[in-house]
């Protein structure tokens, strides 16, 4: 493993918040959305952290194999899962024995330093007629346009303290993310958006009732553009 990285997950992972409070449902919903565009076969998850996706994954019974770069992730998803394949790695060191028909990059493509080059990596590990799924917070949400008008953020796609606590490199808009997947040969098969987001997780978490927030991950996916996850399934 590349060492700078590897102390860089590290820390990250020590105080990590990704899973906590409003971001479990949206992760939940996340799993529900890929399910419906899941091909056969099996499913690798790329970057699990707390593995709140690979509980949901789970759930559809398929041959699955996680790859995280923090050991103490590795250890608790193990514990919660031994029946799956659990790898420490980096994913730019994964080299895998087989192929996969799902790869499931959920929040993934914000973290990494080169995510064409991960997209054109990892697409060699799909069987025929696989896909990968992919899902990254949108830039142009709601709650992060209002954020610009009031004067919290320079631009939309400026990290929050939420992003540089979290690892973030950058935040996407749709435009983006389609370029990339593009970039790297791979083949657009679907683009749509989740969670209808007008304020910020804490705002949320203060005010808002699971049904309340539940309803609004559903708005999110009648108006992707302004959703605050977008995501993409492409093979």
């Amino acid at each position: 493993m590349d060492s700078s990285e590897q102390n860089r997950l590290d820390a990250i992972g020590q105080r990590s918040i990704y899973s906590a409070g409003v971001m479990s449902i949206a992760i939940r919903h996340c799993a529900e959305v890929f399910g419906r565009h899941l091909a056969p076969g099996s499913i690798l998850e790329l970057g699990p952290a707390e593995g709140l996706m690979t509980d949901e994954l789970v759930r559809f019974d398929r041959d699955l194999t996680v790859v995280e770069g923090v050991a103490d992730f590795c250890s608790e998803i193990r514990t919660r899962h031994p029946g799956i394949k659990v790898v420490n790695s980096l994913f730019e060191t994964y080299e895998p024995a087989e192929t996969f028909g799902n790869i499931v990059l959920g929040h993934v493509l914000e973290h990494v330093e080169n995510p064409v080059g991960l997209l054109k990596y990892v697409k060699n590990w799909l069987r025929p007629g696989g896909r990968i799924l992919a899902a990254v917070p949108n830039s142009q949400s709601l709650h992060r346009q209002a954020g610009v008008l009031m004067g919290l953020l320079a631009r939309e796609d400026d990290l929050n303290e939420r992003d540089i606590a979290n690892g973030h490199r950058r935040v996407y808009n749709p435009e983006r993310l389609r370029a990339d997947f593009e970039s790297a040969g791979c083949r657009i098969e679907s683009f749509g958006g989740y969670w209808m987001k007008p304020l910020t997780n804490t705002q949320l978490e203060a005010n808002w009732e699971e049904s309340m927030l539940k309803a609004f991950m559903c708005l999110g996916e009648r108006y992707p553009e302004l959703a605050g996850e977008i995501y993409i399934v492409a093979s």
